[in-house]
């Protein structure tokens, strides 16, 4: 049964994507179509927080892009060293909150220790830092352009302190159409879609629509949390599956379950 991911390929130790070796366990034969590329803004303000940790009661990162920034900040203003001897343990010194498996492993590779990781969405991790002890200073929260008010909100019902700073904006894919249409064209209308973030569902279901055409009631669609799953649902399309988590193990158990549904 055929399933379409839209999501970036992600290479693990094994040289395969996780989620199509995951879904392959199922008999699911998946495809990954990336719908959103990203460009990095404010490297330079966020690279002078970064060399203050002092200033911080800690760090949060709910996305690997966010990781990311963290990086080109280090590679460009030639502070790997710097970060190595000295900043990373004074980071290390504070609570550094994450959201999922991915960016945790992410922030690991710098070499920071993190907590929260097994939050599934920003939502269970603003409970568990609100659960916390509140620092004196504030959390530095590096986000993107759409980034979801929940965590934000409840941090400041809670009275802690936090300071986001836009790091990264989405734009499409510039091959989102192309590759759609060849999926289509060479393997049909696919079992299910997944979409990963509400930004990927705004830039991809006018192409699905169009070529599904009176064949997308035939597609489950699925969420890999609830504020894509939200987003689903406020474009009037039913989610037949969220994944408990956003993970390989399960996302392919949800969609196990959808497509053993009736009418499959």
């Amino acid at each position: 049964m055929k399933v379409l991911l839209l999501k970036d390929p992600k290479e693990d130790d094994c040289g395969q994507d996780p989620y199509i070796r995951e879904l392959g366990l199922y008999g699911l034969e998946a495809t990954l179509i990336p719908v959103l590329s990203f460009e990095f803004l404010s490297l330079s303000s966020f690279s002078e927080k970064l060399s203050h940790p002092e200033g911080y009661g800690g760090l949060i990162f709910t996305s690997p892009r966010a990781v990311e920034a963290v990086e080109l900040c280090l590679e460009k203003d030639n502070k790997t060293e710097v970060w190595k001897h000295s900043l990373k343990e004074k980071w290390n010194a504070k609570s550094v909150y994450v959201v999922g498996s991915a960016t945790s492993s992410l922030v690991n590779k710098i070499g920071l220790d993190t907590e929260g990781e097994s939050c599934g969405n920003a939502e269970k991790l603003a409970e568990y830092i609100c659960s916390r002890e509140s620092p004196a200073l504030p959390l530095l929260f590096p986000c993107g352009t759409v980034k979801g008010e929940i965590l934000p909100k409840m941090l400041k019902d809670k009275g802690i302190p936090m300071e986001s700073i836009i790091v990264y904006q989405k734009v499409p894919h510039p091959g989102i159409q192309v590759n759609l249409h060849s999926y289509y064209s060479q393997q049909g209308i696919p079992a299910s879609i997944t979409f990963f973030s509400p930004s990927g569902l705004t830039h991809s279901l006018k192409h699905i629509q169009e070529l599904s055409g009176d064949n997308i009631g035939r597609i489950k669609f699925a969420a890999i949390g609830p504020s894509t799953a939200r987003a689903l649902a406020a474009q009037g399309l039913p989610v037949s599956c969220m994944a408990e988590s956003p993970t390989p193990p399960a996302l392919a158990k949800g969609l196990r379950l959808a497509l053993q549904a009736p009418g499959c």
